[in-house]
């Protein structure tokens, strides 16, 4: 009976352990990352960089929009759409739709998307806008 119940506090003790390891591997990723411009909690994919001298940002309490763009000359659009759709759930954004070159996202009254412009060097235009 003893060894019984040893397996199941082993077990059970190997689960909590994973599943704090998988939350501390989610919390040094989102971390380490860097962010985009005006938009806190939208991590910025390894690999692009933002071009600060085209964002475009105003708004208010009530809505919001915002415009940046990311560029990447070693990665590609279908990367790039992996990598968010993967993110941005976690975050509490939902896919809406996912197009050849476009992804769109809501979340509390607020659409994203996520567009490329150029193929290469790779450049995505990301919007945000609210959407009253």
């Amino acid at each position: 009976m003893k060894t019984i119940t040893m397996k199941k506090n082993i077990r059970h003790f190997i689960k909590t352990l994973s599943a704090a390891f998988c939350f501390w591997l989610t919390v040094v990723g989102v971390s380490s990352a860097e962010f985009i411009d005006e938009l806190e909690d939208l991590p910025i994919m390894p690999g692009m960089t933002q071009s600060v001298n085209d964002n475009i940002s105003f708004g208010n309490d009530e809505s919001r929009f915002v415009e940046a763009y990311l560029s990447g000359k070693k990665t590609t659009f279908s990367a790039v759409a992996s990598f968010y759709a993967e993110t941005l759930p976690q975050l509490g954004w939902h896919l809406t739709l996912r197009k050849n070159n476009a992804l769109y996202f809501e979340r509390d009254g607020e659409r994203l998307d996520i567009i490329r412009e150029k193929k290469q060097p790779l450049l995505v235009r990301i919007t945000l806008k609210s959407k009253n």
